[in-house]
């Protein structure tokens, strides 16, 4: 199918009829990869509470990439962590299906996601990215994030440990 025939693009904010489809692109990278440490798949349902915290407003939201009703790609922005003095902090992450990388799909989604968050109490976004990554480095970078440090071998997935570093953008 050539572009131009193909149908459009949306992005929108996430609903709970999305959920099993994130949690299939989420499954693939899990059993694939090691941009997530998480080692085993999850059922649609495992998914629930993490899927809960996100919001129509506020300081943590999701959002899909969808082409002809199929969820394509998702990016939202999470707690960073629990103490309340990290509360304006928001880690973010963002996947798309592994047929639909390399499309630009990234800075729209995320786009979306910082324009819902511009007027929200947001004052930095912060990436995790495993090492090597070269594409997701290029992404964060391009989008105004800038590299603030790396945690050596923090992870073991896949027969090795790896390194995370960690992106950040004002917001």
């Amino acid at each position: 199918m050539s572009a131009a025939s193909e149908p459009a693009l949306i992005v929108r904010r996430a609903e709970r009829r999305d959920l099993a489809q994130i949690t299939e692109i989420y499954n693939h990278y899990i059993e694939t990869s090691s941009i997530t440490f998480d080692v085993e798949p999850y059922a649609e349902a495992a998914r629930e509470p993490w899927f809960a915290q996100f919001g129509a407003s506020g300081r943590h939201q999701l959002f899909v990439a969808a082409r002809a009703g199929r969820v394509i790609g998702y990016a939202g922005s999470l707690q960073f962590r629990p103490k309340a003095a990290y509360e304006t902090s928001v880690e973010v992450t963002i996947y798309v299906a592994p047929d639909e990388r390399a499309r630009g799909l990234g800075p729209r989604m995320y786009d979306a996601l910082f324009t819902a968050l511009r007027g929200q109490d947001v004052h930095r976004a912060l990436a995790g990215i495993t090492l090597p990554n070269d594409a997701s480095v290029r992404l964060h970078e391009r989008l105004g994030f800038t590299r603030v440090g790396v945690y050596s071998e923090v992870g073991r997935k896949l027969g090795r440990y790896w390194d995370v570093g960690w992106w950040e953008k004002p917001l």
